[in-house]
């Protein structure tokens, strides 16, 4: 990890280089999800394609909303924000992409599994900046839960029925 820059943050060094890299894993995933929701974007087809690829696209605008979040954050703590898509490969928790997805259920269903493992991981997080001390990057990840949970639901609603 790169040096952390001096801060007047009042949480110690060692803290906020435990935070930073928790927050780096989480941007890794986030720079994966926003180029997975893209390329559901790009390549969706069938009889819901306009309702998806808007979809998609809006999700994709939450999703890269939060990795500028999570990546101001990083710097304001003193860290370096390590948000290329090489330390995305690298480091992101998700499963890779079905890059045949061409149908509408297929990229619900990759959609869906990358909202939830994300999802998962961010809740994760939560707990470890609350361990840490660090009520600010808690409330980051609580926002970032709250609207990956309802991305999750907008679009698993596509293919929820009675």
């Amino acid at each position: 990890m790169p040096d952390i820059f001096p801060t007047r943050i009042d949480l110690p060094s060692a803290t906020r280089a435990a935070i930073i890299g928790i927050l780096n894993e989480r941007l890794a995933d986030a720079v994966d999800l926003a180029t997975q929701l893209k390329q559901a974007h790009w390549n969706v087809k069938g009889p819901n394609f306009i309702a998806l690829h808007e979809l998609f696209d809006s999700v994709y605008a939450t999703v890269a909303s939060h990795a500028d979040e999570i990546a101001e954050r990083i710097a304001a703590l003193g860290g370096t924000a390590e948000g290329t898509a090489a330390a995305a490969v690298e480091r992101s928790i998700l499963p890779s992409y079905p890059a045949d997805a061409s149908r509408g259920t297929e990229h619900i269903e990759a959609v869906s599994t990358a909202l939830s493992v994300f999802g998962k991981a961010v809740r994760t997080s939560i707990d470890k900046a609350a361990e840490l001390g660090d009520a600010g990057t808690e409330d980051l990840f609580v926002e970032v839960s709250r609207e990956i949970d309802k991305s999750l639901w907008l679009v698993e609603a596509h293919v929820q029925s009675d």
